[in-house]
């Protein structure tokens, strides 16, 4: 039996729902995608988890660590201009589908490469996961912005992806309960432990933690295509182009500053939030010696605080604009990181910890205004925003390799800083033509 949700959004001039934040009649589709959000931020924040616990299990650098978020984010970057040339042709519930079912296949994997106890395998497995989850964010974030009236994108946007925490919060949760084990050897016990021959059968108990979560994980995105495949799905004008023989060209996007301002904006604010809580975990065990299960009880409380910032933000986007909201939140983070550069400790920690509240509205409020005055072009403009996420890729790396450098955690959040600062810049002024070109 088919799920069905009768009736089709029409365009821009939706007179029925006027300002309405949620699409009449399109609920189903509305919940199921929403429930999205929710699924990434799991494996998206179950990274933070594995770059700490391969560093044990394979005995490996921060920087070696780091390549964690480049595999997982390059899939991100080489999957999404292909998802959004799927979806320009079949829409965006095929997109879905196809995600979900490489989400699922990515976290599979992980038991062979478990078993096998590969590094290497265990990259692999994290880009198929990353590139179901480029397909889901390439539908996911403009089927979310047009299912409702275009004055309310921002807000409906940052609405549905305040469930992206409460996934982040859910992953935070599973890896420091499930995967971390709570034990950490130090130079002496791992000294003795080689000379015992038990090393090896430690590193392997280790790596074998990681599969039971992602099983799980695993079969709940499966069951979620099944979900989907039964639902009928509203038809978005844009999917609908090729009717005018109009699909958009890649070109033309260039004709648009406040979306090229967003690509790079969005490139600098991924890596920035990537960044942060890949290296969270050290900087709390490095900055207050506290052991690894209760900095994964820190990161998971920064998680929420960047939860509370999502939905405090689409209750402010009523009364305040979009870009000056973030603009203002923008300044606050270029505050609290300099203070967790030049004072670590249970002072930097905190301030670091309440950056997340800062940035929580950051990815869906600069997807929504370079979306702006896209027409044809926004199922192509929209990849290009996913494809920005590849910031995670490089800016991680970077900061490990700054850590190792300076020998020091702290140091290494100057990259979050100089990115904070650059979208303030783009909050208050390069973002301008956005909110008037419509």
């Amino acid at each position: 039996m088919q799920i069905s949700a009768p009736g089709k959004i029409e365009g821009a001039n939706r007179k029925d729902q006027g300002n309405s934040l949620f699409p009449t009649g399109q609920l189903i589709p509305f919940v199921l995608v929403t429930a999205l959000f929710f699924l990434w931020g799991i494996p998206n924040n179950l990274n933070d988890i594995l770059i700490r616990q391969f560093m044990k299990s394979f005995a490996i650098s921060r920087f070696q660590a780091g390549l964690v978020q480049s595999a997982f984010y390059m899939g991100y970057f080489l999957l999404a201009m292909p998802a959004a040339l799927l979806m320009r042709k079949v829409g965006y519930k095929t997109g879905f589908v196809v995600g979900l079912l490489l989400f699922g296949t990515g976290c599979f994997l992980f038991w062979p490469a478990a078993l096998a106890g590969r590094y290497g395998f265990f990259l692999c497995a994290l880009f198929v996961i990353a590139s179901g989850l480029s397909f889901l964010e390439t539908a996911s974030n403009p089927f979310i912005a047009q299912l409702g009236h275009p004055d309310t994108s921002e807000r409906r946007l940052n609405f549905s992806q305040a469930f992206n925490p409460i996934g982040a919060i859910t992953g935070a949760l599973i890896g420091t309960v499930f995967i971390f084990s709570g034990v950490e050897l130090t130079p002496q016990e791992i000294a003795a432990k080689k000379a015992q021959g038990l090393y090896e059968a430690y590193l392997r108990t280790e790596t074998l933690r990681v599969i039971k979560p992602y099983l799980v994980i695993g079969v709940v995105a499966i069951f979620w295509a099944i979900l989907i495949v039964r639902t009928k799905f509203p038809a978005i004008l844009s999917e609908h182009e090729s009717s005018a023989g109009d699909h958009g060209h890649f070109k033309e996007l260039f004709r648009y500053p406040h979306f090229v301002w967003a690509v790079v904006a969005q490139f600098l604010y991924v890596g920035a939030q990537v960044g942060t809580w890949s290296y969270f975990i050290q900087y709390v065990q490095e900055s207050t010696h506290e052991p690894e299960k209760i900095a994964g009880y820190f990161l998971t409380g920064t998680l929420a605080a960047f939860g509370v910032g999502r939905f405090a933000s689409a209750y402010l986007m009523r009364t305040i604009a979009p870009n000056k909201l973030m603009g203002a939140y923008s300044v606050a983070n270029v505050v609290l990181v300099a203070v967790g550069v030049l004072f670590p400790g249970w002072v930097g920690l905190w301030c670091i910890f309440l950056t997340s509240f800062f940035m929580s509205l950051m990815f869906p409020t600069i997807f929504a205004l370079g979306l702006k005055g896209l027409g044809p072009n926004t199922k192509i403009g929209g990849s290009l925003l996913v494809m920005a996420i590849v910031g995670g890729a490089v800016l991680t790396p970077t900061m490990g390799l700054i850590s190792e450098r300076l020998h020091s955690v702290a140091w290494a959040y100057l990259v979050p800083l100089a990115s904070y600062i650059f979208i303030a810049v783009y909050s208050f002024f390069a973002s301008r033509q956005a909110v008037t070109t419509t």
